[in-house]
């Protein structure tokens, strides 16, 4: 994977952001997005200090045209993304169905959705030109099946995968691969943003249970792109030991 670039959404934080570091420690160039620009910035001093290459694109991936304009903005080596990484993903409440918020509804379809369709829209095609590439989607093991609160979630999820398959078929005469990567439980800020800030419940999401981080599921993501060209990891679910559905986990007390 050394000098191949990696273009990754939701960078700042979390899956995104062990993975942009799995990719820079291997020798990666790295396209990183996010919405927060301070983050970005020190993200990528961090980075290029280990002798890699990064380019920030800050833009909320919700906005179709921001998103337009900065892959059109990508120059020389930057134009030709070997690995898509299509991370940016969030949930908002645990609201009944028929109680949720429409707007916080259309953030999590608008962001899950349709931003991850559009990103893949935009760079696939040159990559089915070059012939070779790899697209990388977060999934979840929400997205196997519904759970109290999370129904909108989970099909969101449900998309992603349905998404990744499409794509897998419809790559078949190609050189390309596309993997959906679904987790468990991986401690990171998606709680906190579930439960609108409440650091409080969020924790308590993983009491009893050791659960995964960012930087265990980039060790998944970099292996599903980094085995030979002639694999293709279509599909992985990977959770805490602990863990062995969405919904069933042992906790210690």
């Amino acid at each position: 994977m050394k000098g191949k670039v990696i273009f990754i959404t939701g960078a700042t934080s979390g899956i995104g952001e062990g993975c942009a570091r799995k990719f820079a420690a291997m020798g990666s160039n790295l396209i990183l997005n996010g919405r927060n620009v301070e983050k970005l910035e020190s993200l990528k001093q961090e980075l290029t200090a280990q002798g890699v290459d990064v380019l920030t694109l800050p833009f909320d991936v919700r906005d179709r045209q921001a998103m337009r304009q900065a892959v059109d903005s990508l120059q020389g080596k930057w134009k030709n993304v070997d690995v898509l990484v299509n991370n940016a993903g969030l949930v908002i409440g645990l609201d009944k169905e028929y109680e949720g918020s429409l707007e916080e509804w259309d953030v999590v379809i608008d962001t899950n959705i349709k931003a991850l369709l559009a990103m893949t829209r935009m760079i696939v095609p040159g990559m089915v030109e070059r012939g070779c590439g790899h697209i990388i989607n977060i999934g979840s093991v929400a997205g196997d099946a519904a759970y109290a609160g999370g129904s909108v979630y989970c099909a969101t999820k449900a998309a992603v995968k349905a998404l990744s398959d499409g794509l897998r078929i419809d790559l078949v005469d190609t050189p390309l691969r596309v993997t959906n990567v679904k987790p468990g439980l991986v401690e990171t800020n998606f709680s906190v943003v579930r439960f609108r800030g409440d650091k409080g419940k969020a924790d308590a999401v993983y009491e009893g249970i050791r659960p995964l981080t960012g930087d265990d599921i980039a060790e998944v993501v970099y292996y599903a792109a980094s085995v030979p060209a002639h694999i293709q990891i279509a599909e992985v679910l990977v959770m805490p030991t602990n863990q062995a559905t969405g919904t069933i986990c042992y906790r210690k007390k």
